[in-house]
């Protein structure tokens, strides 16, 4: 009882003035575009610093991939400050600071300081709107977790700790800032933050932080699909994908999320298979190479896909239309809770449209496929597959050695296949109709 008391008065909230060449932070590190609005803003006489996730990540000696800046200025005096930006969001505005470079426009956020005082909430305790400006003592208040509330001035190069974020990150644990589980109904999004969070950084969450998410999954329920959607991205582009996925699945976000996961996961094939697809993920974000996600969402609903289609086929449909038939119906199911933009959902039935179509090697139907846009994607979905059990790993090695041989070759594997009567569509042949009587009499 003692040793809670003295850690809860140990804990208690109050700002810390850190050196920041001491944790190894330079201002040479950091983005030209946030230094330059930091500099801007501090030159029109408004307090304003770099925040959060970039910080923690230089103290973790990782490189951020987002700098985001915090402000005394409001959204329009920010606006007025830099003429090209532009102010977003209803719930809680944002300026977006554009800066261009070779590789294009750079987008710096920029937000105001928060009010500690109460926002507008629904029936069950979630912000609705959050646009009340305060100190940065409140704002630090209102962040999610200690580890990002914190606050460099890269002018002074001094980090600013309001709640002791600095020893969790040494101590690698992820604690809440406040009551949990009344931060969690504000914003249930947090709970998937904690998750993913914990995972990327390879930190523990603290019990108190943990210990509420279990009664509050259903929470998400009452989300947009569309900041879900986001949430899912970030995600499974946090280069710690499968570990994401499996710590989601521990605390049971995967129902409100992918409910579907359960079942993929349970089955020890289709568990295989998302997991290589995302440890590839990782390892093409770990080489800075791209990725699609169009690919991912067609691994990660592939086993529904699959179970249906072939049911349908087993109930007489024909190959194809009971494909399109089983991608149209996960589709929709998924979407209810996730708002895949269309540029993915096209690209991932592009994918699954394609792989009965492996299968068909005489004549110009395999030129006609290696013509596609979406081969090569479709083609690693094959490996993937065969890697897996899921398909025949001598039909992903034909393709690998037709893609890359002389014509000469080529038309020799096709023989090959023509022959052994595999790679053909087999088509059933309609009866033929027998003649009537009379006719056959007057040798018609």
């Amino acid at each position: 009882m003692i040793r809670k008391l003295i850690g809860k008065v140990l804990r208690r909230p109050g700002k810390r003035v850190l050196h920041a060449k001491h944790y190894g932070i330079r201002r040479d590190q950091l983005h030209s575009g946030a230094i330059k609005v930091c500099d801007r803003l501090q030159a029109a006489g408004y307090d304003a610093y770099i925040v959060g996730g970039a910080v923690r990540d230089l103290m973790l000696g990782k490189h951020p991939k987002d700098f985001d800046v915090a402000t005394s200025a409001t959204p329009e005096q920010v606006r007025h400050v830099f003429h090209r930006s532009r102010i977003i969001g209803r719930r809680f505005k944002i300026v977006h600071v554009p800066f261009y470079d070779r590789d294009g426009e750079e987008i710096i956020e920029v937000t105001t300081f928060r009010s500690a005082s109460e926002a507008p909430t629904d029936d069950a305790g979630r912000i609705l709107r959050d646009n009340v400006y305060g100190t940065i003592e409140e704002d630090a208040s209102r962040r999610d977790f200690t580890v990002n509330a914190l606050y460099y001035d890269p002018n002074r190069e001094e980090i600013l700790d309001f709640h002791h974020g600095v020893d969790d990150l040494e101590r690698r644990q992820l604690v809440m800032i406040g009551d949990p589980a009344q931060r969690y109904r504000e914003d249930p999004v947090r709970m998937l933050r904690a998750v993913r969070l914990a995972a990327k950084l390879e930190l523990t969450i603290a019990p108190a932080t943990k210990k509420p998410i279990a009664t509050l999954t259903s929470l998400l329920e009452n989300i947009p699909s569309a900041r879900l959607f986001d949430e899912t991205m970030k995600l499974l582009l946090s280069g710690k994908a499968w570990a994401c996925v499996s710590a989601l699945r521990a605390e049971g976000l995967h129902r409100s999320l992918l409910p579907i996961l359960e079942r993929q996961l349970d089955d020890p094939n289709a568990a295989t298979f998302v997991q290589r697809a995302l440890e590839n993920t990782d390892a093409r974000l770990a080489e800075d190479k791209p990725v699609s996600a169009g690919f991912l969402f067609a691994t990660l609903l592939w086993h529904d896909v699959e179970t249906l289609w072939k049911k349908k086929e087993a109930a007489g449909e024909h190959t194809t239309p009971a494909l399109v038939a089983a991608m149209n119906e996960v589709d929709d199911r998924v979407s209810k809770r996730l708002a895949i933009p269309n540029r993915y959902s096209a690209a991932m039935k592009e994918v699954w449209l394609m792989q009965p179509r492996f299968e068909q090697r005489v004549g110009q139907r395999p030129f006609r496929l290696l013509e596609q846009q979406r081969f090569r994607a479709a083609y690693d979905f094959l490996v993937l597959r065969a890697q897996c059990g899921l398909a025949d790993k001598a039909l992903a090695d034909w393709w690998q050695q037709f893609q890359y041989c002389d014509d000469a070759t080529r038309s020799a594997l096709i023989a090959n296949v023509a022959g052994s009567d595999k790679g053909g569509v087999q088509r059933k042949r309609k009866p033929r109709r027998k003649k009537p009587a009379a006719a056959q009499a007057s040798g018609a």
